[in-house]
């Protein structure tokens, strides 16, 4: 006696195609004219727009500054997820609404927010000029914003890993004698850390391309502050769309090959500790 499965959505085919049609609008036939307008360039123009000193300056800081905030919201992120799924304390419910407020937040808004703190005469610039730390028009001012937009992404990725992570785990091996460190980087930690990196790498690619909050805190000082991005858009107000396409291609290419690294890590992760099944 033959059985029918009962399926929702179309067939295979139907669906496969309509995948792959909406993906090709989106984002392979935008991303192939970038590189066929990119072609457009000799390799020594080519090569010669995307060496220039402050083209590799502004990499040098969009990736630094991406990689250090993806960095520190892995860190703190992974704290913050924690505190709210493992304690009850006043105003919970308040913070884990505002961990969403740089989504709901207009960029331009937020770089406007974060300028008028961290300015000299900022609520808080005031009190740090005077020791030396100086965070508004300057590289820290980039990681500041970038920290402050990609930390919603570690922690809503990490949170429902925590939710459905039972604590009978822990109480197993602290019956067994493993301190607290041993507990964490043994038995919860593993678990965690495909979630993680997870974040980590959503939170590198929107920060790696950040625009709005980070012009109005950068200050955009050639070769000091000067975001990739902002090269990009400097080149399309000039009206050379070669070389902003130029810039672009090296951007995309990098962010691939480190997206590609760290998806290969979560897979190898994931493999090891057998939440692949």
């Amino acid at each position: 006696m033959s059985t029918t499965t009962f399926r929702v959505l179309p067939g295979f085919r139907l669906t496969l195609g309509y995948t792959l049609a909406y993906l090709s609008l989106l984002v392979l036939i935008p991303l192939a004219a970038v590189f066929l307008k990119t072609t457009t360039l000799g390799f020594e123009q080519f090569w010669s727009v995307v060496t220039s000193p402050r083209v590799v300056a502004s990499y040098k800081l969009s990736f630094g500054a991406s990689l250090l905030a993806a960095s520190i919201n892995a860190v703190f992120g992974l704290m913050l997820a924690w505190a709210l799924v493992r304690y009850s304390f006043p105003g919970k419910k308040l913070i884990d609404a505002l961990v969403d407020l740089p989504f709901a937040l207009p960029t331009a808004v937020a770089g406007i927010a974060l300028t008028a703190l961290y300015a000299k005469n900022g609520w808080l610039g005031q009190y740090l000029d005077p020791l030396g730390i100086q965070v508004a028009f300057k590289p820290l001012g980039v990681l500041v914003a970038l920290v402050f937009i990609g930390l919603p992404f570690v922690v809503r990725t990490v949170q429902p890993i925590l939710e459905d992570l039972d604590t009978e785990l822990e109480e197993a091996a602290a019956s067994l004698g493993a301190h607290r460190w041993q507990t964490f980087r043994h038995v919860v930690l593993p678990i965690l850390f495909p979630a993680l990196l997870t974040g980590f790498a959503l939170a590198f690619a929107r920060a790696v391309g950040e625009y709005g909050s980070v012009i109005f805190i950068a200050g955009n000082l050639p070769m000091v502050s000067e975001i990739t991005p902002l090269m990009i858009i400097t080149k399309l107000e000039q009206y050379d769309y070669a070389g902003a396409t130029a810039i672009a291609t090296v951007m995309l290419v990098f962010s691939f090959i480190l997206l590609l690294i760290i998806n290969g890590l979560q897979a190898w992760t994931a493999k090891r500790t057998g939440r692949d099944r």
